[in-house]
């Protein structure tokens, strides 16, 4: 492969195969069912060619294509458990690798950024063979002329008209693509992809990002963070983290490496506002690794959310109400905050009812995320039959807030992935700002 596939018709023509490519196997399934072959067959063979194309297709055309393949990943955990299994697999591979650039392209982007001596004026030595290809870029191992390890983040030719071409040839096909995954909703996936398209494609700005988190993180316990080396719009040179990638604890940790990794992801994503007043905005896994001395590795800076006064206090007015049953202070809040437009009727009653849904883990001492519990969040706020899912349609998410919601509930979903325990009451009393713990009662 030598660069992203960016011409129009191409593109589309993949993307809109999806849908069709789930349609035509389910005919040919059908037509087995009827000559007799077991229902449960079909149906396992059936989800699996269809993860199989899915990841290929996205896998090949990278661009926001791919980007749109790692969001869906990150929410996996809300999906029902008998659709989970073959997708999880699937989606997974999107969080860690694609197909590779053309050893000859790589070089010349390389000559183009940093130089025509780039081999032996920058690296004592460059592997050819990228260790990981992802949405907008791939990443190569090398050493630097100081002898550290790097990694060498190259963005993939092409990759700006190939977002753009992606997110509107996907939205086209969004109402099909219930076929593809069921139980998750498109539509927010794709404008948050869209939102933030051209901040990911500015590697200049995504190494200012990354600068601001290192120091802000250096010599941490908990956090590592690797320094930037060199940078230019299409290349970012960094330190190499070498850990054991979050996706391998999903997979086979131990119930102590769930714990542990869980907790070092939450407390990060929590820190940063207040360490560097940035929110890291990319919480699928294979942005993070567990290091041998213990620490989370944080990678990829590219989608970040700048909050110059840390999380809004209001955050934390809000989860004390709520904890504290305060019906008339949770609507005010809510209200004064945009959260519920002007002239929108709903009871403070019916407010509060509707979110303590969500501060359950806050309610316990010690919280265990899973995938169950998840579904069974999903469900009560998703079914039409209850006053809750018409609650959820008179919110309204104001803008400073849009990335924070996002960023939490991709977070959610990787730590029902992880399946650890961790003291989020603590966690999250200590980090966001505003929570009145004299006003709420003990954990249970």
């Amino acid at each position: 492969m030598s660069d992203i596939p960016r011409r129009s018709l191409t593109r589309t023509a993949k993307l809109v195969g999806l849908p069709l490519g789930h349609a035509g196997r389910a005919a040919v399934g059908l037509g087995r069912r009827v000559g007799g072959a077991p229902a449960e067959v079909i149906a396992a063979e059936l989800q699996t060619r269809t993860a199989e194309q899915l990841f290929a297709v996205l896998g090949e055309l990278k661009g926001g294509a791919m980007k749109f393949g790692q969001a869906l990943s990150v929410m996996e955990a809300a999906m029902p458990e008998e659709l989970a299994g073959p997708y999880r697999a699937t989606l997974t591979k999107l969080q860690e690798a694609a197909p590779p650039m053309a050893v000859e392209r790589v070089h010349a982007i390389l000559a183009e950024q940093l130089g025509p001596r780039w081999r032996t004026a920058k690296f004592q030595s460059f592997e050819d063979l990228p260790v990981a290809a992802a949405s907008i870029g791939q990443v190569h191992r090398a050493v630097w002329r100081d002898g550290r390890e790097v990694a060498v983040k190259v963005q993939y030719p092409g990759a700006g008209a190939a977002l753009l071409s992606d997110i509107t040839q996907l939205s086209r096909v969004a109402r099909l693509a219930g076929a593809w995954i069921p139980g998750i909703a498109m539509g927010p996936i794709l404008d948050e992809v869209r939102d933030r398209m051209s901040e990911e494609l500015d590697y200049d700005l995504e190494a200012t990002h990354q600068k601001v988190f290192a120091k802000a993180f250096r010599d941490d316990d908990d956090v590592f963070v690797p320094d930037v080396l060199a940078h230019s719009d299409q290349v970012i040179v960094s330190e190499w983290v070498q850990g054991r990638p979050l996706s391998q604890v999903i997979a086979d940790g131990t119930p102590a490496e769930r714990d542990q990794a869980a907790g070092l992801y939450l407390e990060f994503l929590l820190r940063g506002p207040n360490r560097a007043s940035l929110l890291h905005a990319d919480p699928h896994p294979g942005n993070f690794r567990i290091t041998s001395d213990g620490r989370l590795g944080v990678l990829d800076f590219g989608a970040v959310n700048r909050l110059p006064h840390g999380m809004p206090a209001d955050m934390g007015e809000i989860i004390t109400h709520i904890l504290a049953a305060d019906e008339a202070a949770l609507g005010a809040t809510l209200r004064r905050a945009g959260f519920i437009r002007p002239g929108v009727e709903v009871s403070d009653a019916a407010l509060l009812n509707y979110l303590r849904t969500f501060v359950e883990p806050f309610q316990h001492a010690n919280f265990t995320f899973s995938r169950s519990w998840l579904r069974s969040v999903s469900a009560t706020i998703q079914d039409p039959r209850r006053e809750r899912f018409l609650v959820g349609l008179k919110f309204n998410l104001p803008p400073d807030y849009l990335l924070i919601h996002r960023v939490w509930l991709g977070s959610i979903g990787v730590l029902c992935q992880i399946g650890g325990t961790v003291p989020m009451r603590d966690l999250v009393f200590a980090h966001v700002p505003g929570i009145d713990e004299d006003a709420v009662p003990p954990p249970n």
